[in-house]
């Protein structure tokens, strides 16, 4: 399963990339607004940092709009990833950017007919937000286990990019049911590679050495 940052950050971006773990980024405009700098300049930094897919979100709701702002982020470069809302006008951009061979990732996914309408429409990638579902007493991972099942049940090229991931649960969970991707904030990456016994093990560790260090002269 590839893993991906969602953040706009570009100092967290390069932090997370260096463990060589980073396989794309995810970014909205609540994100880029946070950072205090233009769209453009800000993916841009990143494509520089990670060689992956880079989600760049539009913000027009109409389809003329989508269409324009979706031809002008896959100018920037070849790994933009347009990021669409799953409306009606999300969907025609959709199929239009995508017959342009311009990749589409449809978010704001909360049900598996909206992902069967989001692939048949040409999507690269599909965003189910669990974390979402899960705040109103939903099973948001059940809803990925049905997207994986139904799309595997045919030939659609659309992957199953699992978002509003809030805890390092949510990944294991994701990757046992045979999701694509995993974006996820800082925080959650953090958690993941954090377990008391690798610290408690780690002290030991050094504190034997400790005892010993001197006679390896």
């Amino acid at each position: 399963m590839q893993l991906f940052l969602d953040t706009a950050n570009i100092e967290a971006i390069k932090k997370y990339a260096a463990w060589g773990t980073v396989d794309g980024i995810t970014t909205n405009p609540s994100l880029i607004a946070k950072e205090g700098v233009s769209l453009e300049s800000r993916i841009k930094e990143i494509t520089e940092v990670v060689d992956g897919p880079i989600s760049s979100e539009v913000v027009a709701t109409d389809y003329e709009g989508m269409i324009k702002e979706g031809r002008e982020y896959a100018k920037w470069h070849k790994n933009i990833y347009v990021k669409v809302p799953l409306t009606e006008d999300g969907l025609r951009a959709c199929k239009t950017l995508s017959s342009e061979g311009i990749p589409v990732n449809v978010t704001l996914i909360f049900s598996a007919g909206q992902a069967l309408l989001a692939a048949k429409a040409g999507a690269a990638l599909i965003s189910p937000f669990i974390g979402r579902l899960d705040d109103i007493s939903q099973d948001g991972m059940e809803l990925i286990a049905e997207i994986v099942t139904m799309l595997s049940n045919y030939s659609y090229d659309a992957k199953v990019l699992v978002a509003s991931v809030r805890h390092p649960r949510h990944v294991i969970d994701a990757a046992q049911i045979g999701a694509d991707i995993c974006t996820m904030p800082p925080e959650v990456f953090d958690k993941l590679i954090k377990h008391p016994l690798t610290d408690i093990g780690l002290e030991k560790f050094l504190a034997d050495w400790e005892k010993v260090k001197d006679l390896q002269k």
